[in-house]
């Protein structure tokens, strides 16, 4: 009921869906494997383990959602709580860092394979529109 109030209300459901996937995420599999053996008592590990039974069929219903499935922030917030990370402010700052961590390791790679250096260009916003209408 929860989840049919928050649609009909016209707000989302935060953790569900994906922009490129159409099945569950992968992260958020392993993410819900990892939770149900290491904080198998915990109450939200146990909320989002409902969820993960009840969303996906309630947004499916709709005919408007092409991946109902729980994407990594389902459950990645409840795994920090569970470790004690409770300031929800910090949540989309350890995702930046992991991010640009990746973004790191890809430029250690490309130096690694003696790959050029990417150089990119500084550019106005004046410039923007005119580089697109040249293709």
């Amino acid at each position: 009921k929860f989840a049919k109030d928050t649609l009909a209300s016209g707000k989302v459901i935060p953790g569900f869906g994906h922009g490129v996937l159409r099945t569950s995420d992968p992260r958020y599999l392993i993410q819900r494997s990892f939770a149900q053996k290491n904080f198998p008592n915990d109450p939200l590990v146990k909320l989002a383990d409902a969820c993960f039974m009840s969303i996906p069929s309630v947004l499916f219903g709709t005919g408007k959602v092409k991946n109902p499935w729980p994407n990594v922030d389902a459950l990645s917030g409840t795994c920090m709580q569970a470790y004690g990370l409770d300031q929800e402010d910090y949540y989309t700052v350890l995702f930046a860092v992991s991010r640009s961590l990746g973004c790191m390791s890809a430029l250690v790679w490309s130096r690694l394979l003696g790959l050029p250096i990417e150089r990119p260009k500084s550019v106005t916003i004046d410039w923007l529109p005119a580089a697109a209408q040249q293709g």
